[in-house]
């Protein structure tokens, strides 16, 4: 048994289930190329899949959905802030109005 993620003609996740490879390879739940197998501990391509998240095929990975508009993806297909998470020990959020960290206003 393994983890497969299906996704769509954009390469985006939209089921994940828990199946033999004999079973996709039936076509019983659609083409099999259209599912791609995930690691639940993220052993391979990168991280398990969730729903949302996109299958880069070129590179093999899954990637989470981009968090805000203003983020990139790096080398290792993580996103980024425009501005690095400050390192002063307190707990911070993204505001994606003033691009910047914001105190997170609750307690740590």
């Amino acid at each position: 048994m393994g983890y497969f993620a299906h996704i769509d003609e954009n390469s985006v996740v939209t089921t994940v289930i828990v199946a033999d490879q004999e079973f996709i390879n039936t076509g019983a739940e659609g083409d099999p190329a259209n599912w791609i197998e995930t690691s639940i501990d993220g052993s391979f391509r990168k991280q398990y899949a969730g729903i949302g998240y996109t299958y880069d095929a070129q590179a093999d990975v899954f990637i989470t959905p981009q968090p805000y508009p203003s983020w990139t993806l790096d080398a290792n297909y993580d996103w980024q802030a425009p501005v690095p998470y400050p390192n002063d020990g307190q707990k911070y959020v993204w505001d994606e109005a003033t691009l910047s960290w914001v105190l997170f206003p609750g307690p740590m």
